[in-house]
């Protein structure tokens, strides 16, 4: 059995997938969840076997992003350059945006891991560019947006330096 660190950082990479089919397909949450669920979390197919995850977590991103994505795009917007709202962003972070914007809006998880964790995602999703280091900025941006009693002083993505 997964650790539950590996059952949630699955859960996030899912929700992004998740987020951006229901947006370029223009499929409603609860058909991407279903399909999700009964075809890629955990199934054996092709390509092997698919991680497990948490299924709560999963579901909760998905459920608040949709429910704030109004209040989660406006953060983004105000952490992105003026002349690049987020609608003219690559799908891809667009969806990551959303899920970590999930996260954040909904205070469960301590701000410096959602960043961490979907950096991560960033740097899985685009190996050799320069997106994590964006997602860091605006996420950063965003956390303080939407949490800012979480931050006593210094800047969270502090947590990724190396």
């Amino acid at each position: 059995m997964p650790d539950k660190r590996s059952l949630s950082s699955a859960a996030r990479l899912y929700a992004v997938q998740a987020l951006f089919q229901m947006e370029s397909a223009g499929q409603p949450a609860d058909r991407v969840m279903g399909e999700f669920r009964n075809f890629r979390i955990g199934v054996c197919d092709d390509e092997g076997k698919h991680p497990e995850a948490d299924d709560g977590l999963f579901s909760r991103i998905i459920d608040d992003a949709v429910t704030w994505q109004f209040k989660i795009d406006q953060a983004t917007d105000r952490g992105l350059v003026e002349k690049w709202p987020i609608n003219r962003i690559d799908p891809v972070l667009r969806a990551l945006f959303r899920a970590a914007g999930a996260e954040l809006v909904v205070p469960k998880t301590p701000p410096k891991v959602v960043i961490s964790e979907y950096v991560r995602l960033a740097e899985a999703f685009f190996p050799d560019g320069r997106e994590a280091k964006f997602v860091n900025a605006v996420l950063d941006h965003v956390a303080r947006d939407l949490r800012p009693d979480a931050f006593a002083g210094g800047p969270v993505s502090e947590v990724r330096k190396k």
